[in-house]
């Protein structure tokens, strides 16, 4: 039996398909993980032996080292996360997406925001939202999926990379995630054919391969997003563009809402920090307040 190395891009019922090249094998994992009390997650790098090479069935025997992993989505060696809101159809809902920022700042995930269909909107709409967010240091950029207009500069940004993607429903994330995976339909189409099976499973984890080194991974839309393990105290430091000016402020464990002589507030004051960002802070801060209350 030979041995290989590979990826897990989907696991369902004890069952993982493990991507070698552009093939897909199913897989056990070895009673030795469940011993150890480790799972493999989506995303894993993995070494297998092939048990049937014309079948394409496998053993997993190894999980090589993660460089990171998350609890939700379950999924391991994931380099940055991708959001997508729509400038329209629905509306873009901002305190959403910055309890979505604050969550990936706090595992330290890079995080790039997409806002879709440019083409239901005035281009000075886009540019705004575009501005709020790449001033607080984000990656940010306007495209229209129904124009094909932007997916090129996307792809730019996922190359290399093993990208998580998120957004509320009907933003146009399955028709983006369509239009990346254009270019190597053909590819996609054969590991589908294989890691369909189990389909009425609802709910999994799964990769899918643009290119030898770029995955993305679709999760499905959400609606709410709480923070957890995350104190009212702290969470100024995960708003990014607050940190250059909180040194000015004068009081020790300023809260960065009420006090006196406040260097954040100062600077919101002095167009430095985007209003919509400071409101959404001071409710998320009310709100994280309220919980340690009770």
């Amino acid at each position: 039996m030979s041995e290989v190395t590979g990826k897990i891009l989907k696991g369902i019922g004890g069952f993982y398909y493990v991507n070698v090249a552009d093939l897909v094998y199913e897989c056990k994992a070895r009673g030795v993980f469940r011993k150890d009390s480790l799972k493999p997650l989506v995303g894993d790098d993995v070494r297998m032996e092939i048990l049937d090479a014309e079948g394409r069935l496998g053993n997993i025997t190894e999980i090589l080292p993660r460089r990171s992993s998350l609890i939700r989505p379950a999924v391991a060696n994931v380099d940055q996360a991708m959001i997508l809101f729509a400038l329209a159809r629905p509306e873009p809902t901002l305190n959403l997406l910055d309890r979505f920022l604050v969550n990936m700042e706090k595992v330290g995930l890079p995080c790039i925001i997409i806002f879709n269909k440019e083409d239901l909107k005035d281009a000075g709409e886009g540019e705004h939202l575009r501005k709020i967010y790449a001033d607080a240091g984000y990656v940010t950029c306007v495209i229209s999926c129904r124009k094909e207009e932007g997916i090129d500069r996307v792809r730019e940004l996922l190359k290399g990379h093993t990208t998580t993607v998120a957004g509320p429903s009907g933003v146009g994330k399955s028709t983006l995630i369509n239009l990346l995976l254009g270019r190597t339909h053909m590819e996609t189409g054969a590991v589908s054919d294989r890691i369909d099976r189990g389909k009425h499973t609802t709910r999994h984890s799964e990769l899918l391969r643009l290119t030898d080194d770029t995955y993305i991974f679709d999760t499905p839309g959400f609606s709410s997003l709480d923070l957890p393990g995350i104190g009212k105290e702290d969470l100024w430091t995960f708003y990014p563009e607050f940190a250059e000016y909180e040194p000015n402020c004068r009081f020790a464990g300023c809260s960065h809402v009420n006090e006196r002589d406040c260097g954040v507030r100062e600077a919101l004051a002095e167009g430095k920090i985007a209003p919509e960002r400071y409101e959404n802070y001071c409710l998320l801060y009310r709100e994280l307040a309220q919980k340690t209350k009770w």
